[in-house]
């Protein structure tokens, strides 16, 4: 006899524009929506419940913790995500400053939530898009997103929450751009979809565990 359906979890998504999926043609093609799709029981309902995609365009670390952590009671997640990070960079917010700022975001969503019921995802490298050298020296910010990418799965290993790194997937875009918005920054949908092909298994793992 098959078991029953596990009823979906509900989901919440925390970022920026990465996460709120600036300049796509449909909020079907944002990676936590995708994720959501790819995630089924084995009678096709869904894993999770997108209940908030909390992210915004331009938000850094200090945002989070300001407007979309506020935002967790009403919502009740009972799984998280979080990708944040790039303008962190953009804005020259201290190594220091970003790393405390998202430890104090790991550690609140824990007070919550279980540490396998969290994944943090790296920020992609957008310095190799078209647009990419018009917010800063291509090659300082790059090593700025790998800083705060090693800095945010650290903090993450730390507490035994997941870390999925898909910034050499965001490299691609330098020769595919296929893989970039109408923007000429930002990942396309085509892109996350090979985000959501990485995520999606370490996040099934995490669920059935």
């Amino acid at each position: 006899m098959t078991p029953p359906a596990r009823p979906a979890l509900r989901y919440v998504a925390l970022g920026d524009s990465y996460t709120i999926g600036t300049a796509l043609d449909s909020a079907a093609d944002r990676w936590p929506e995708q994720l959501v799709e790819w995630l089924l029981n084995v009678d096709g309902s869904p894993l999770l419940e997108l209940v908030g995609n909390l992210g915004v365009n331009g938000f850094t670390t200090r945002n989070v913790i300001d407007v979309e952590l506020p935002q967790l009671a009403r919502l009740e997640p009972q799984f998280a995500s979080l990708l944040i990070g790039v303008n962190d960079i953009v804005q020259g917010v201290p190594a220091e400053t970003y790393q405390a700022n998202a430890a104090k975001i790991l550690d609140a969503l824990l007070v919550t939530l279980e540490p396998t019921r969290i994944v943090t995802v790296a920020t992609p490298d957008y310095t190799v898009t078209p647009q990419g050298a018009s917010y800063g020296d291509p090659a300082t910010q790059s090593a700025g997103i790998r800083r705060n990418n090693a800095i945010l799965g650290r903090l993450a290993a730390e507490r035994g929450i997941a870390h999925v790194d898909t910034f050499d997937i965001s490299l691609r875009a330098g020769t595919d751009r296929r893989l970039v918005a109408g923007d000429g920054l930002h990942p396309s949908g085509a892109q996350y979809g090979l985000w959501v092909e990485r995520i999606a298994p370490v996040v099934e793992k995490l669920l059935r565990a």
